[in-house]
């Protein structure tokens, strides 16, 4: 075991069971799987994504690039996860990724002898001829050899919630200066919301054994999370990482129930935050950096800031014989921790001539070798498994070897610039310090302590408090300053470093992926110079961790390749999430029924008791029809239906047509435009047909608007497109025409709308209204629009429209009445044999009609395709008018809408089947069409169909070939009009 025997904060009288590759181990309380690892000297954790080579564990926190890990299993599987921050919990299951058939012995480690011909590009100059073999045989491998983990197996027994916070300050990071901030701004009396990502709050106070005052690091920040816990103001959200900044709000998951091995009863696995926040206070740290130098991907090798977190806040020794490597005084006090930790500490190599006298006097005190001026050339390692065993090193020129089982290396700290660029704004460099800083900075954000280049203990405690203290000033709060303690500073000297040249063996930048310094210089070479493009062909920085620690690096060595500074090389675009972040929880209940949760219309139940069999039509739940006892098929039915509507009456709920209310003194001149039909000149009391177009001349939907009063208008809409019309209604109006005095509503839920159609539907609808309100066809014309009541004082609106064909009528009532009204037609309707119909009986009767619907507005088709030419204006302007004019729109070649019958009347029509000239080969060159909707018509007694064809209306009586390769169709059918019932519109204006 390798757990020292007094420090850390690990809790030892709890201890937790868990198992790697099927291994039991023990851990505490308080442990990450990485540091449990550790503890029981497990030191290969992964393979490298491209080689194969065997990993350890590089870091301690978010950063971490090779120990990815598969936790639990079945259908919890999940696949990817970073072990430096996998909480531990007894009876955790955790498996190593990316091998065959075990993590010591991966056959694909054979990669790694081919590796001088896998470089930066080789996908790219290799697997493309003969071009026949890319889906034969590259594809196929390449797949079987990519990805990282495996999914899950079944569907995910979680769920995960989505909840809105909102805050005066929002503190990013619970470090020393986030501790401060928050503390500084609650004690003003402002909502204070903490978030930070680890589980134990305190950052680097948690690892370091600096002292603030009287009391170590660690108990400086329990005591602190205290007092914020007791404020009534101050919310302390730990496992929470804020992913990313958006336009005065910012995303965050609360990982609620990732530390249990199933959550708790109703409690969700994640949590989904928006936080509005007034203002944000940055306190996230900074990622320390790893030196380029050959085989510093073994196991064994890590970041010096990682060891001391693992002797200070787990107690755990890395190694038996650690080593470091430097260019910064930060490693030498990491050495120092380990060593008074209880740590065999043995040698101390740093790349300067020079270090502070402090240093080099305590490491002398201390025992330890420390060798300036020296460079880490190569490792040597275990032939199984790889693990560190030695160092070579380079001494003014000459060369050497030195003994031990861990390096902990650093080149310097990087502060985390992320969550401020996710509004475009660029970091900058310091020389200082060697790394990037802050730039352009969202709005209302802040940056405090190491996040922003401040290193020193008690210049970040300053920096937290005095922002802390002005962000709640600036809100109006009377803030001052908490005390500050005294605290130890260390020096924190640092000269830039990256690349060892000269040493022996692959050097590695990005670890995860296999990308070497040579991988930078064959891109510099050939060109892709732009970070961008590096970024790319070398796929640095692509991995996930997102280049946390291997970016600065890789810039830097493409500045020195190109003779530029690393400023005018430039950096990456750090978009959002900061972390990973998983599918489930940005999904929240949004999966299964719940993706779009079933909407019943307003006669659902009263459809259910006649029997209704439903159908989902968008997120409705819909009657598509309802079957009597003795009727052999859905067909016998639905035929049953036709024919009851096209003799007497029959009604269905079509309430879920999208309906907008528009009302304002330019609600015509804005329907003009929209349209391309008029509807300024719409007189009140009458509806009309409408076609709306997009911006590219394309049809978006179609529908009839109703005028009420002088302006008021209602607007009915697809029910597929019902949102999306809305939508662009909106932006018309705010973006493209703000000054059009119009107001809208949507109000499809508002009122529920049933139609009744057929000779007999007047006489119902008759005996429904209230006295006086007269519905005769002088009272209520044809395309006739009222508000009446119904049904002893319901407020009602009538419309006589139909889709049928037939004299058919659309009553309009407040949806807490559709029920009752559906009822009352029924009741009312009796005497007529009234019947209920559902879609498919509609479907079949607006074909028999020629009526198009979304089988035709498909996206794909133009006004004139669908007949509807002659209804655009010539004497306005309206959206997509100068568009549909293009030529391959506006050419009279294209296909149209056209009736189709076939012309042996036993043969079923299929949709989707391709309209060939008779004799023509059954190719794309010669296909003229295809067939959109079908119908059985059982007053035909023949199958009916609607299409689009080549000059569809010229060719009336020709024969051409539906070809339906798909369903093994081929027959004549006779083109002929889509108004196959009632032409010339005698019924409905009956």
């Amino acid at each position: 075991m390798s757990r020292l025997p007094s420090s850390g904060l690990v809790d030892r009288t709890r201890p937790l069971n868990f198992s790697f590759d099927g291994k039991n181990y023990r851990g505490f309380a308080g442990d990450t799987l990485a540091s449990a690892l550790l503890a029981n000297q497990v030191r290969l954790v992964g393979r490298s994504f491209k080689y194969h080579r065997p990993r350890g564990i590089l870091t301690a926190g978010p950063e971490e690039p090779n120990a990815l890990v598969e936790l639990r299993s079945g259908a919890r599987r999940e696949p990817n996860t970073r072990a430096t921050v996998a909480e531990l919990y007894d009876g955790l299951d955790a498996t190593s990724q990316n091998r065959w058939p075990s993590l010591a012995l991966d056959a694909l480690s054979l990669n790694g002898l081919v590796a001088p011909f896998l470089g930066a590009g080789f996908y790219y100059k290799t697997f493309m001829w003969p071009a026949s073999f890319w889906e034969k045989l590259y594809e196929p491998v390449i797949r079987r050899a990519a990805g990282l983990g495996r999914a899950a197996e079944g569907e995910d027994p979680d769920h995960y919630e989505k909840a809105n916070a909102f805050c005066d300050v929002l503190v990013i990071g619970a470090g020393p200066a986030g501790l401060m901030a928050a503390l500084a701004a609650g004690r003003a009396g402002a909502r204070v919301i903490l978030a930070d990502e680890d589980f134990l709050a305190g950052g680097r106070l948690n690892s370091d054994v600096a002292r603030i005052g009287d009391e170590p690091g660690p108990a400086f920040a329990a005591r602190t999370v205290a007092e914020l816990a007791s404020l009534p103001n101050v919310r302390i959200m730990t496992r929470t990482s804020v992913f990313g900044v958006y336009d005065g709000e910012y995303g965050a998951v609360e990982r609620v129930s990732d530390h249990l091995a199933t959550p708790a009863p109703f409690q969700p696995r994640q949590l989904l935050w928006k936080i509005t926040a007034k203002r944000a206070i940055l306190c996230a740290g900074a990622t320390e950096r790893p030196i380029v130098f050959g085989g510093n991907d073994r196991p064994g090798v890590m970041l010096a800031g990682a060891a001391r977190s693992y002797a200070n806040r787990y107690g755990v020794a890395v190694g038996k014989s650690v080593a470091f490597f430097a260019n910064n005084d930060s490693a030498w006090t990491s050495a120092f921790d380990l060593k008074a930790a209880g740590v065999n500490v043995t040698t101390l190599i740093d790349i300067r001539r020079e270090v502070a006298p402090v240093l080099a006097a305590r490491a002398k005190a201390l025992g330890i070798d420390a060798r300036t001026d020296t460079q880490v050339t190569g490792t040597t390692g275990q032939p199984i498994g790889g693990g560190l065993t030695g160092l070579a090193i380079r001494t003014a020129g000459h060369g050497g070897r030195i003994a031990a089982d861990t390096l902990a290396m650093s080149g310097g700290w990087s502060p985390s610039v992320h969550l401020t660029c996710h509004h475009g704004g660029k970091p900058v460099w310091r020389d200082d310090i060697a790394a990037f800083v802050p730039g352009g900075i969202p709005p209302g954000m802040t940056v405090a302590g190491a996040a922003r280049g401040t290193y020193g203990l008690g210049d970040i405690l300053a920096e937290g408090a005095r922002q802390g203290g002005e962000a709640a000033g600036d809100l109006g709060f009377a803030a001052s300053l908490p005390a500050l303690p005294p605290t130890e500073e260390t020096p924190a000297g640092i000269t830039a470093f990256w690349h060892v040249q000269g040493s022996k063996g692959p050097a590695f930048v990005d670890q995860q992926n296999d990308v070497t310094a040579k991988d930078l210089g064959i891109a510099f070479k050939e060109g892709f110079r732009a970070v961008e493009l590096m970024k790319r062909y070398t796929t640095l920085g692509m991995a996930t961790d997102q280049g946390r620690t291997s970016n600065v690096n890789g810039l830097a060595i493409m500045a020195e390749l190109t003779g530029a500074s690393i400023m005018e090389t430039g950096t990456t675009i750090f978009r959002p999430p900061y972390t990973p972040v998983s599918l489930g929880v940005l999904g929240g209940h949004h999966r299964g029924k719940d993706f779009r949760p079933t909407r019943l219309t307003p006669t659902h139940a009263w459809a259910a008791e006649r029997g209704a069999v439903f159908i989902e039509t968008g997120p409705w739940l819909r009657a598509q029809y309802f079957p009597k006892a003795g009727e052999a098929d859905w067909l016998t039915t639905v035929n049953r239906e036709v024919k009851a509507v096209r003799a007497s009456v029959g009604l269905i709920d079509v309430s879920t047509f999208g309906k907008i209310d528009l009302q304002g003194p330019d609600v015509g001149a804005f329907l003009d435009r929209v349209y391309i039909n008029t509807f300024s000149t719409l007189a009140v009391g009458k509806a009309r047909y409408g076609v709306m177009l997009r911006e590219d001349g394309i049809v978006m939907d179609d529908g009839t608007t109703a005028r009420l009063g002088p302006e008021h208008y209602v607007m009915t809409t697809t029910t597929a497109n019902a949102a999306k019309v809305y939508q662009h209604l909106e932006f018309c109006l705010q973006v493209l025409w703000p000054e059009l005095d119009v107001t809208l509503a949507s109000v499809s839920e508002q009122w529920a709308q049933i139609a009744i159609a057929g000779p007999r539907s007047r006489e119902v609808l008759a005996r429904v209204v209230d006295a006086g309100v007269d519905v005769s066809n002088e009272g209520l014309p044809f395309m006739g629009a009222v508000e009446r009541t119904v049904m002893g004082g319901v407020k009602a609106r009538l419309f006589r429209l139909s889709f049928s064909g037939e004299l058919g009528y659309e009553i309009a009532v407040p949806a807490r009445q559709g029920e009752a009204l559906a009822r009352a037609l029924m009741a009312a309707g009796e005497e007529f044999g009234i019947t209920p119909y559902g879609i498919e009986a509609l479907g079949v009767m607006r074909i028999e009609k020629g009526h198009v619907s979304g089988n035709e507005l498909s996206g794909q088709t133009s006004a004139g395709d669908l007949g509807f030419g002659k209804m655009a204006s010539t004497k306005k302007d309206y959206i997509g008018r100068v568009l549909a004019a293009r030529p391959g729109i506006a050419d009279p070649e294209r296909p149209c809408l056209i009736g189709f019958k076939p012309v042996d009347p036993s043969q079923r029509l299929r949709a989707g089947a391709h309209f060939l000239k008779l004799g023509a080969p059954a190719d794309m060159a010669h296909d003229e069409g295809y067939m959109t909707s079908v119908a059985h018509s059982p007053h035909l007694g023949h199958w009916i169909g609607l299409g689009l064809l080549k000059n569809g209306p010229q060719r009336i009586g020709e024969r051409v070939r539906a070809y339906d390769p798909v369903r093994g169709n081929d027959f004549e059918v006779e083109v002929c009009s889509p108004g196959f019932i009632d032409p010339n519109g005698e019924r409905l204006r009956g």
